[in-house]
C-alpha cells in the first residue's frame, strides 16, 4: 500500500518534472507556511524621513527643531506578508513554492490564518485576490531565479513579483465591487490601503528576502550535504 501511494504521489508532474515527496521537503514546505501564517499577523512599524508637501511653508513658519522632526518623519506599520513570499520562492524554488501557497490556501479554507479570516466565504474578501496572486508571482519570480542572476535582475523580478501580486489583487478587487456595486469612495480606500505606498515597501524588502532566501537555500544545502 505504501508504495502505490509513493509511485502515485511520484506521478505527479509540474512542467514535466516530478515531484518527489519526501520527509525534508514536506517538513521545510510546512515550516514555510507557518512562516508565512507568522508574517500575514505581523506588523513591523518602519520611520523614515520623507518631504511633505507643504515642506515649504511649514519651514516658513517659527517651528522647534522637535516640531520639524515629527512634521518630517513618516510613520507606516508594514506586513512582510509579500517579502515573505519571495524568501520562500528563494528558499524552495518555484515548485515547492507553488506547493507551499497551495497548502496555505487549502489551510486557509478550513482555518482562520488569513488577514481577516478564513473560510469558503474568504472567496468573497477584497483581498482575496492578492492570495491568490501569490501563486502566478511565485511562477515568474522562479522562473527568473533559474538563471544567473545579479542586482539588478533581482530589482526586477521583485518589482515584476510584487506588480503582479498587486494588479492581479486590484482586479479581483474591482471583480468583487462591480458584482456588489459598491461605492467608488470605498474601492478607491481598499486599493490605497492595500496597493498605495505599500508597493514601494514591497519591492524594497522583496529583494532582500530574495537574497536572504538564496543564502538560507545555500546554507540549507551544505547542511544537508
Amino acid at each position: 500500500m505504501t508504495k502505490r501511494v509513493s509511485k502515485q504521489l511520484n506521478s505527479f508532474r509540474y512542467k514535466g518534472e516530478p515531484i518527489r515527496f519526501t520527509l525534508g521537503t514536506l517538513l521545510l514546505t510546512a515550516l514555510c507556511i507557518l512562516l508565512l501564517i507568522v508574517a500575514t499577523f505581523t506588523q513591523v512599524t518602519i520611520k523614515h524621513l520623507y518631504i511633505p508637501m507643504d515642506a515649504l511653508e511649514f519651514l516658513s513658519k517659527e517651528v522647534s527643531a522637535v516640531d520639524i522632526l515629527c512634521h518630517f518623519t513618516k510613520t507606516y506599520r508594514y506586513i512582510p506578508q509579500i517579502p515573505m513570499i519571495f524568501f520562500i520562492v528563494a528558499l524552495l524554488g518555484r515548485k515547492y513554492g507553488i506547493l507551499t501557497i497551495c497548502g496555505y490556501i487549502i489551510l486557509g479554507m478550513f482555518f482562520p490564518i488569513f488577514a481577516l479570516g478564513g473560510g469558503i466565504s474568504y472567496l468573497f474578501e477584497y483581498g482575496f485576490g492578492y492570495i491568490l496572486a501569490f501563486i502566478p508571482a511565485i511562477f515568474f519570480t522562479g522562473t527568473l531565479l533559474k538563471v544567473k542572476t545579479d542586482f539588478l535582475r533581482i530589482v526586477l523580478m521583485s518589482v515584476i513579483g510584487a506588480g503582479t501580486i498587486h494588479i492581479l489583487g486590484i482586479l479581483y478587487m474591482l471583480f468583487l465591487a462591480t458584482l456588489r456595486h459598491a461605492p467608488m469612495y470605498l474601492v478607491s480606500s481598499w486599493i490605497s490601503s492595500q496597493s498605495g505606498v505599500q508597493i514601494l515597501y514591497d519591492i524594497f524588502f522583496c529583494v532582500i528576502a530574495i537574497y536572504l532566501g538564496r543564502f538560507a537555500r545555500r546554507l540549507l544545502w551544505i547542511v544537508m550535504c
